[in-house]
């Protein structure tokens, strides 16, 4: 039998893997842990004049000492994160999310351990300075970085790297949120090229192992504390007075996400055509984020839009923030400042201004069917929570990710019809409005396009003695001539015979069915061994490591020999079989 070529990639165990996956999800919790309080430094010296770690996210930011100069809290950050992303990690600037998905389906898996680092410190002073973004994007670099280095020690194959990324990714959701459900749907949702028990057991273990690391750091207590409020009714979701409110809050909710994805990219298109270097785009972009967020300030007492805005989702989530007009100013003051954020250089998550956005939009929606329904008692957190999971959704296309982050990070189960009918309807809006989500759009716009949905394909259980092509015999090396002819077009099955020299098999080569001595093609070198009851996908497998040109295929029990092939099956033949698949 000829040799193949060796590889450099191994395949690891089961148990290996989920050792890794462990590995990452402490990493991915330490990550999270480390970011908070990095974010809670610089937040405590930008705008209290303070070093202190004590920060809490979900409570309103008092007024610092340094009164208007706080406008030039985001500036000073801003220019600092430029500076580190220009000069160390390109990939670290924007909402993170986009490059790793980019690093999964067009980069084997592979991302800089340099990213990581400089995403973290640069995000940590985009938020903790004032920027309107999330924490999630880092935190989602941080473990899928972790996986990535990993694959890359152990020279793993690309499809377990990827794996490993992916879990990266879920545990990184996880600690920031500690929703691990939600965490295995995301990296399900929108970063696993394949769902199967190989890929979920590492994002299992990875996810699970990171909110024990965060739960351990920050408490069991769900992201948000929600009001007692009237339930709406569950048991009976088809009653005439709530479903019709559920589909056009969802149909409304959807335009709002495609909005907000317009609205981002829009403006990032307005500061690149900018024709001034980044360092002014970004002065010009964080000093209106700057007196943005001073004047609501002195307005409102409150910064509202700076920072992941968590005090204001929580407030709206207690019933505190009722009244409609201001709900809808701070959506498209949230709207605006992201996109600005982002635009101009910031480095930072865009699922957590979502979030606000949802719970603006959805209170909004109640307090106005309060007003004008009073008897009926329509309550503001019922929509809010129903807003926070359709925004989500609509925006970043991972529908069942944000119903059921939305429980973890409340723990109010009780809209469950309500939240399933709203999103569903929203992300059909979105796609029908705009077939990319706010993470694939970055994307598109560089070619590379990321599939919509996993498919399950037949081919891949398909066994090879019914898709392989005949053997008709053996031929030496030596008789076998340059090609006499070339292979009429038509249906006709290719037939082949078993090339060999002395008792070794050198490869296969086609010839004329009736003219069995007649070549119709090169020989095809190296080649492989496969039993008849081998499965398509293991075939392919097989072939992609090896790097063989065919394989032949053997009969149960017998001995890999020139007289034993019963068939061949060449990468032509099996991409004929693909192809058949996806026609039907």
């Amino acid at each position: 039998m000829a040799k193949t070529p060796a590889t450099d990639s191994r395949q690891a165990s089961v148990v290996a893997l989920s050792l890794m996956a462990v590995v990452i999800g402490v990493v991915a919790g330490l990550g999270a842990i480390f970011l908070r309080m990095l974010i809670s430094v610089i937040h405590n010296l930008f705008f209290l004049g303070e070093l202190s770690l004590h920060y809490e996210a979900n409570e309103p930011t008092l007024p610092g000492p340094f009164g208007p100069f706080v406008i030039l809290a985001p500036v000073v950050g801003g220019l600092i994160v430029v500076f580190l992303v220009k000069r160390y990690a390109p990939e670290a600037k924007g909402h993170g999310v986009p490059e790793v998905m980019d690093a999964i389906y067009y980069k084997a898996g592979r991302v800089r351990p340099a990213v990581v680092i400089i995403k973290s410190l640069a995000s940590a002073l985009s938020i903790g300075s004032g920027a309107s973004v999330g924490r999630e994007g880092p935190i989602i670099q941080i473990g899928s970085g972790m996986g990535s280095v990993l694959g890359q020690v152990f020279h793993l194959r690309t499809s377990q790297v990827i794996t490993l990324v992916a879990a990266g990714a879920g545990a990184g959701i996880a600690a920031t949120f500690n929703t691990p459900l939600g965490a295995v749907l995301f990296a399900v949702e929108l970063m696993l090229p394949e769902f199967t028990s190989r890929t979920l057991l590492p994002l299992v273990l990875a996810t699970g192992t990171a909110t024990y690391m965060g739960r351990l750091a920050f408490g069991m207590e769900p992201a948000f504390l929600v009001a007692t409020y009237e339930r709406p009714e569950i048991f009976v979701p088809l009653s005439v007075d709530m479903l019709p409110l559920y589909v056009l809050f969802g149909l409304i909710a959807g335009l709002a996400g495609t909005l907000f994805v317009k609205a981002l990219y829009w403006t990032e298109d307005l500061f690149d055509g900018m024709k001034v270097n980044d360092y002014v785009k970004n002065v010009i972009a964080m000093t209106s984020l700057g007196v943005l967020f001073y004047v609501l300030l002195l307005t409102t007492g409150m910064y509202h839009t700076q920072g992941v805005g968590y005090a204001t989702i929580q407030l709206i989530l207690t019933g505190q923030l009722t009244a409609p007009g201001f709900l809808m100013l701070l959506f498209v003051l949230k709207m605006a400042a992201t996109s600005i954020s982002l635009g101009g250089g910031a480095s930072g998550g865009v699922f957590s201004p979502s979030l606000f956005l949802g719970a603006a939009l959805g209170a909004s929606f109640g307090a106005l069917l309060n007003m004008a329904f009073p008897f009926l008692g329509f309550n503001t957190v019922t929509f809010a929570l129903i807003g926070m999971a359709a925004i989500v959704g609509s925006s970043t296309g991972a529908a069942i990710t944000s119903i059921i982050m939305l429980f973890e990070m409340t723990g109010d189960y009780s809209i469950t019809v309500a939240a399933i009918i709203a999103v569903a309807c929203a992300v059909g809006v979105r796609t029908g409005l705009s077939p990319q989500d706010i993470y694939t759009t970055k994307l598109a716009r560089r070619g590379h396009h990321i599939p919509h949905g996993l498919r399950s394909h037949m081919f891949g259980i398909r066994m090879a003695r019914t898709v392989m092509r005949p053997v008709v015999g053996t031929m030496e090396a030596a008789a076998v001539k340059p090609p006499a002819m070339v292979r009429p077009a038509g249906d006709v099955p290719a037939s082949y015979v078993v090339v060999t020299e002395g008792r070794s098999i050198t490869g296969v080569v086609e010839v004329d069915p009736e003219q069995p001595t007649r070549t119709l093609g090169p020989i095809l070198s190296p080649v492989g061994v496969v039993r008849e009851t081998s499965f398509l996908e293991s075939v392919m497998s097989h072939m992609a490591d090896r790097g063989h040109k065919a394989v032949l295929v053997i009969p149960e029990k017998r001995m890999p020999r020139a007289e034993n092939v019963v068939g061949v099956l060449t990468r032509d033949a099996i991409g004929e079989v693909v192809m058949r698949d996806y026609r039907s």
